[in-house]
């Protein structure tokens, strides 16, 4: 990753009121970047992005299916690269709501790229999807870029549904395959495995209901698949990814507008019950009880990335193993109890998290 590269570069940012998309706030801020950043209003409390105050991002609130909205924050912002990390993310959500779920997940994402096309300083689009959108057969090995999209969950299916769309939407519109009168910007889509760390407080989610559960009057939290297993990552790595990524495209590689995944070592998965074990070992306290009859609607019981085209291509590789992810999402939560500040604390990890990278 080049530092020098985001220093005073325009960023237009979505979903920054979620977890993933503050930890890219707080960063792209930490790294000079001019970050205009576009999202629904945070729908937990206590929710990282507030906590952060982050004042120098220009933040507005919207949604990406309103195009006058789009267009107006859009022509203000003048990005020279676009990180979408705005969806609904969960998958029980994803049963309550489907039609909600789509129209995020798949229109909000077309809007986004059909609205950036008058953009003229646009060198870069990421588009975040999910290693869920690929068709899961549960195999033992790794899902690789070139395997079909699918899902039979709708969180799943929309993510499917988006990765086809942007392709779409980039061979049809964008640089390299465009043709005639296509823009010079270059889009990719970037899949993570599960991210954890500090600041997450999204409903069924594995880590904010350990955390929840332990830090709570019953001290205790309660599993409904401690089986499945998950190619679990620290946020700060996918993240990684993702700048490393729109770096290439801004620099006009073709390779780059495509598809990548990024996750953890293979012997960094995880058992849903060795995570939530690890977590509460952690944190000092806690009891785990398993229900699983509360896994009422479908769920992938196990799921693997090929991070392979990563490592080769970009010279992307995991610097967290799978204690250190747990050490540090545990600090953090802990760190916030005992009163810190989360901007401290992101801060002190990012700080932490870019030493490594220069060992």
């Amino acid at each position: 990753m080049n530092r020098n590269f985001w220093k005073g570069r325009r960023v237009f940012l979505t979903g920054h009121t979620g977890f993933k998309g503050a930890w890219a706030a707080a960063w792209l801020t930490r790294l000079g970047a001019e970050v205009t950043a576009f999202a629904h209003a945070p729908e937990t409390e206590p929710n990282l992005w507030t906590l952060l105050g982050l004042s120098s991002v220009r933040s507005v609130v919207g949604d990406l299916n309103d195009r006058a909205a789009l267009d107006a924050v859009l022509a203000k912002a003048r990005p020279q690269v676009i990180l979408h990390l705005a969806a609904q993310a969960l998958v029980r959500r994803s049963y309550r709501d489907p039609v909600e779920t789509f129209a995020s997940n798949v229109m909000g994402t077309v809007q986004l790229l059909d609205a950036a096309r008058v953009c003229p300083d646009l060198a870069a689009i990421v588009v975040a999807t999910s290693d869920k959108a690929y068709e899961n057969v549960e195999q033992i090995w790794g899902y690789r870029e070139s395997d079909p999209m699918g899902g039979r969950d709708p969180y799943s299916a929309s993510k499917g549904a988006c990765e086809i769309a942007a392709q779409s939407m980039a061979k049809s519109f964008y640089s390299p395959h465009g043709g005639a009168g296509a823009h010079s910007a270059r889009v990719a889509t970037v899949r993570a495995g599960n991210v954890i760390g500090g600041g997450d407080w999204s409903e069924d989610r594995l880590v904010p209901d350990i955390v929840r559960g332990c830090l709570g009057p019953g001290a205790t939290v309660t599993l409904r698949a401690p089986n499945s297993v998950r190619p679990w990552q620290h946020v700060l790595e996918p993240l990684r990814g993702y700048l490393m990524v729109a770096e290439r495209l801004s620099a006009g590689d073709d390779a780059a507008a495509s598809g990548w995944n990024f996750g953890p070592e293979r012997t960094d998965e995880r058992a849903v019950i060795e995570v939530a074990e690890a977590v509460v070992s952690a944190l000092g306290q806690g009891r785990i009880v398993t229900d699983e009859g509360a896994a009422t609607v479908h769920e992938a019981k196990l799921l693997r990335l090929d991070c392979t085209r990563a490592r080769l291509e970009l010279g992307w590789v995991p610097a967290l193993r799978f204690d250190d992810c747990i050490r540090l999402t545990a600090d953090w939560y802990g760190g916030w109890a005992a009163g810190h500040s989360a901007a401290a604390l992101c801060d002190s990890q990012l700080a932490s998290y870019e030493g490594l990278l220069t060992e």
